[in-house]
């Protein structure tokens, strides 16, 4: 397919129309780029693709690729479902993941994705405060003759959700494109946010070696708006990754490199910036010994030098992942550890024409 035919199909020109559309109701509501809006996003899913440091935007071709590059979700040829739980910070913090990808005829595909990030149960003392007498005070600062009634503290959560609608279809052997359309939801006690953005990606292999991808992540902007009547916009990432296949030791090996470019004025948060426009790198490496076992190791655009493991069985995989933060002794080093299921039978199978 000639970039002259992908520039006049529907998909093209519905992207283009809506990146028109959010940029001017954007300015018109007075929404301001924020540069961690969405960063909850960034965090990543799959222990594979977390294994490889995040240096996933060429290689996913499973049901995760509906996060980390839609157009990925082709290469299925079977249903597929993948869950992920992780716990960080002494378990202060839950992350958990959960996604479903069908084959529709024999060239589309449509997933369904889930991320919750949160931390429960956080006490509110607000309205427990009391006199030495145990009488009712109003909400304020705590006084030295102050006391918390135990039984008039409440509990909420902070939690930010995210919901992916994903489509992909695949064009020849060698290219596919794909789309999410993406709902976010934050809340955090009375304060609540709710968003809508999109993603754009294409997978396309160049060679039988050589794989590139991209996945144009809140391509329009995406809005979040608050209930408090703050609007925040979170700016497009452009992920670009590469990936060269090569056969030796009885297995396959798999060097991957991804580059996140951002708009958003990070400056020292990044690995390199110019003006408000900066640069973060991804880098992974694995080793899948006939197709049964894999090895890997990546380095994160966060600092985090990880390694990983899988396992390939009859219709079900598990990877697990394990990052150290550099320099950081206070943090917690992250284990994960997701499962995914295949519906690996003839009835399932993806239709032929």
């Amino acid at each position: 397919m000639s970039i002259r035919s992908f520039i006049r199909t529907p998909f093209f020109i519905a992207v283009t129309i809506g990146m028109g559309l959010a940029a001017r109701s954007g300015s018109a509501i007075g929404a301001t780029p924020a540069k961690y809006a969405g960063e909850f996003l960034a965090i990543g899913v799959g222990g594979r693709a977390l294994g490889l440091g995040g240096a996933y935007a060429a290689l996913a071709n499973d049901v995760t690729a509906g996060y980390w590059n839609p157009a990925g979700l082709s290469a299925l040829m079977y249903p597929q479902v993948s869950l992920m739980h992780d716990e960080q910070f002494g378990g202060l913090v839950n992350y958990d993941y959960g996604a479903a990808a069908i084959p529709v005829g024999p060239q589309s595909t449509i997933g369904l994705s889930l991320i919750r990030l949160g931390v429960d149960n956080i006490p509110d003392t607000r309205n427990a405060r009391v006199d030495a007498n145990g009488n009712p005070l109003p909400p304020g600062e705590l006084q030295p003759e102050d006391r918390i009634d135990p039984s008039r503290v409440t509990y909420f959560n902070s939690a930010d959700w995210a919901l992916f609608f994903s489509y992909s279809k695949k064009i020849s052997e060698q290219f596919s494109y794909g789309a999410n359309l993406k709902l976010i939801r934050r809340e955090n006690a009375e304060a609540t946010a709710t968003g809508i953005g999109f993603d754009v990606g294409a997978r396309w292999s160049a060679t039988d070696r050589l794989i590139v991808g991209a996945n144009f992540q809140d391509l329009t902007t995406t809005l979040v708006a608050w209930n408090t009547g703050t609007n925040e916009l979170i700016t497009p990432t452009l992920k670009l990754g590469s990936a060269y296949l090569v056969d030796a030791l009885g297995g396959r090996f798999a060097p991957a490199v991804d580059a996140d470019f951002r708009f958003d004025n990070r400056r020292s948060a990044s690995n390199f910036h110019v003006g408000r426009a900066s640069l973060d790198l991804h880098s992974g490496l694995e080793f899948a010994f006939q197709n049964l076992v894999a090895l890997r190791a990546g380095y994160s655009d966060i600092g985090t030098f990880n390694v990983g493991a899988g396992i390939h069985l009859p219709k079900f995989d598990i990877d697990y992942s394990f990052a150290r933060f550099n320099g950081a002794d206070m943090l917690d080093e992250t284990h994960r550890i997701s499962l995914t299921f295949t519906l690996e039978a003839a009835q399932f199978q993806r239709g032929s024409e």
